[in-house]
């Protein structure tokens, strides 16, 4: 006599659980990652941008985080400081994300450009 091999209907449901758990977290944490690499990109234009009045570098960026949709951080965010071959801009934020019910996901940010 054989064994029958194979997945039994409990096994199947505990793989689709697991697998659409996944699924959740990739579709809350893929969102604001995308996010955190636009932030990075328009730090790190502004920075080689060549402008070095704070007030512009912030109006700068309010301009690129409308145009990329940038929600988390906004221009009054941006720690700006004077280095001797540059200007350092960098931002330290935090994103809260609802995952279900009383959980969430917590993801810490801090980008700084070299100048």
């Amino acid at each position: 006599m054989k064994r029958q091999r194979g997945l039994s209907l409990i096994g199947l449901m505990f793989a689709g659980a697991v697998l659409f758990f996944l699924a959740l977290l990739l579709m809350r944490a893929v969102p604001v990652y995308l996010e955190y690499f636009k932030v990075r990109t328009a730090i790190d234009a502004l920075a080689v941008s060549g402008s070095t009045s704070p007030a512009e570098l912030r109006t700068g960026f309010d301009k690129r985080a409308d145009m990329d949709d940038i929600k988390g951080v906004r221009g009054v965010d941006l720690d700006i400081e004077k280095s001797g071959r540059g200007v350092v801009i960098s931002v330290s934020y935090s994103r809260k994300v609802p995952l279900v019910a009383h959980a969430s996901l917590v993801f810490d940010f801090d980008i700084r450009s070299t100048p």
